[in-house]
């Protein structure tokens, strides 16, 4: 049955905390409002969620009370994810969701629960192999789960599971390299290597770079360095102490162009990173975030190692040695680089937010036709909307 284009369905994404979380959301609201849909995005009040969705422009956004577990604290949790429940009722009183899309992190789970009241259809988005905390927990509410690895598929305990991917915003493709590069105010003819550290920025990671510099000083290149906000003067006079050519910034929304300038790329392992490289099929060692959750960093990094789509280096093991050695390759030999963009081009699903939000929609589709049948209606939409009411 189709919607009445004047009351098109109204889509709810949750989707903040990180930029891991974010993105992905803000990919499957835009292929969305592409098909007629409203979507609305709730999100944390933490800066990296306002920065962003800045970026997403004409998007109803809804800022919830942050929710978080730190340092065991179960008391401070619960009366978190109590606000937030609360504050995503009286959210869907006033704008009645038909489907609720949690993309991962407390901050999502709050507003699945509270859609159930609404006779919402609910899904959420696990990018990792491993599942994260609040993923595990939403998974059995949710009508179904889509998981961006083929492993994570038996690990959800989800009515049903569907392996999509993780979406990627559509300005994640082939690049001119020469052009990102001028547009950020680097040399255009130039190797150019991007270290980054995820939306918080990696200390550990900013370190190890900063102890293999004096064995790439002599090269030819230059670099884009993301390096969270507690690192950024200590790294710039790194940089300026060898006389390179570097741009360094605490956090950059255009990862698009960062990406599109580089010529190879030391990275965390999100799940969102990962599919971004992906796209983009930039050459990159992965260096694990050490203490993300259930080690889940470790995972998504061995599953691009092993179908060689990228090199990993756990921090613990590293040295500037083989720091040195591994860029010096991923830079510089075009057997090697060939041979990963390869393999990364087998990794990347170009078509996963349309996916979703296809998926998405007709479940919508089925419920209210179902209600409509049911209720003797040809139009179908009054019962849909109140049905839970």
């Amino acid at each position: 049955m189709s919607e009445p284009a004047s009351n098109p369905p109204f889509v709810a994404i949750a989707c903040g905390g990180t930029g891991g979380h974010l993105f992905p959301g803000i990919a499957v609201a835009e292929e969305l409002k592409k098909r007629g849909c409203r979507t609305a995005l709730l999100i944390s009040p933490k800066d990296v969620d306002q920065q962003a969705v800045k970026s997403a422009a004409d998007m109803e956004v809804f800022t919830l009370p942050a929710v978080g577990l730190q340092n065991r604290n179960y008391l401070s949790f619960a009366l978190s994810f109590w606000r937030s429940f609360q504050a995503s009722r009286r959210f869907f009183r006033t704008r009645r969701p038909d489907a609720v899309l949690a993309m991962g992190g407390f901050t999502s789970a709050p507003p699945v629960l509270a859609a159930g009241k609404f006779g919402a259809k609910t899904f959420l988005h696990e990018s990792n192999t491993v599942p994260g905390r609040a993923n595990r927990f939403l998974a059995r509410f949710v009508d179904e789960a889509f998981v961006g690895f083929p492993e994570t598929n038996g690990r959800l305990r989800a009515k049903q599971t569907t392996v999509t991917g993780t979406p990627v915003r559509p300005q994640f493709r082939s690049r001119d390299p020469g052009a990102c590069r001028a547009t950020l105010g680097l040399e255009p003819t130039l190797p150019t290597v991007l270290v980054v550290g995820g939306s918080q920025g990696a200390s550990g990671l900013n370190q190890m770079m900063m102890s293999a510099l004096p064995l790439l000083a002599e090269k030819r290149w230059q670099w884009l360095h993301l390096t969270g906000t507690n690192d950024l003067e200590k790294v710039k006079a790194s940089y300026a102490s060898r006389g390179l050519k570097a741009v360094v910034k605490p956090f950059l929304m255009e990862m698009d162009l960062a990406l599109g300038a580089a010529t190879a790329c030391v990275s965390r392992s999100g799940a969102s990173s990962l599919a971004e490289i992906a796209a983009m099929r930039l050459p990159t060692l992965l260096v694990p975030f050490p203490a993300a959750a259930d080690d889940h960093q470790l995972a998504n990094a061995l599953a691009f190692e092993r179908t060689g789509a990228a090199k990993l280096l756990e921090q613990k093991d590293s040295t500037p040695e083989k720091v040195a050695a591994v860029l010096t390759a991923l830079v510089e030999d075009e057997a090697k680089r060939s041979e990963v963009q390869a393999a990364l081009g087998r990794w990347h699903a170009p078509k996963v937010a349309e996916d979703i939000a296809g998926k998405i929609l007709d479940v919508i589709a089925r419920q209210k036709a179902a209600k409509a049948k049911g209720s003797g209606c040809s139009c179908g939409h009054h019962h849909a909307k109140h049905a839970a009411s």
